[in-house]
């Protein structure tokens, strides 16, 4: 995740105590122990891919119906509910991210927890807006991204585009309880 600047053990720990959705197999479908069988009517392609595989998202798709007075452009696909992330809070996200120009995806992620005063300050402003269950995507200006420092796959001066699906947040006080390594180093309670 080039957007973020450090992940913690803790941040993990969120990822898995948050509920999973399980899909049921269709009848018929291959368990994960067994091969899977290709329908009859698939015929076997041995072409390489190409890589890196990078998707291209379409130019509808890297723009934003409001702006914000510091640059940040939104628009809501999906609104949530709720209350909303502080910026010392930690979220549990979906999101695609990619550039603005070409509509090349640099970063994905799935489940991923992110602290929200540690991502970008475009990104961060952003998702204080979201409530959970919510899907927007942000339009950033390099400004609030990279600036004029390249960054991995994103050339300097980017602007970039996130789709973002707010899933669940929680406070550093309560990702703390999380952690049973800092619980059991704390000074015991009066």
């Amino acid at each position: 995740m080039p957007f973020i600047s450090h992940t913690s053990s803790r941040l993990l720990l969120l990822a898995a105590t948050l509920p999973l959705t399980i899909a049921l197999l269709p009848a018929g479908a291959a368990t994960p122990r067994q091969k899977p069988r290709a329908p009859a009517s698939v015929k076997t392609d041995n072409a390489i891919i190409a890589l890196p595989l990078n998707p291209v998202v379409p130019a509808g798709q890297r723009l934003c119906a409001t702006t914000t007075a510091s640059g940040l452009g939104s628009t809501t696909l999906r609104p949530g509910s709720g209350a909303k992330p502080a910026a010392s809070d930690v979220v549990l996200v979906n999101y695609i991210g990619y550039l603005a120009a070409t509509g090349v995806v640099f970063d994905q992620g799935m489940r991923s927890p992110l602290p929200v005063n540690a991502v970008i300050p475009g990104f961060s402003q952003g998702l204080q807006t979201m409530a959970r269950g919510g899907v927007t995507r942000f339009c950033i200006p390099a400004a609030l991204g990279y600036g004029a420092q390249a960054s991995g796959p994103i050339p300097a001066n980017s602007d970039l585009v996130f789709q973002v699906e707010l899933l669940d947040f929680k406070t550093a006080a309560e990702v703390e309880s999380m952690d049973p390594a800092a619980a059991k180093d704390a000074p015991p309670k009066p």
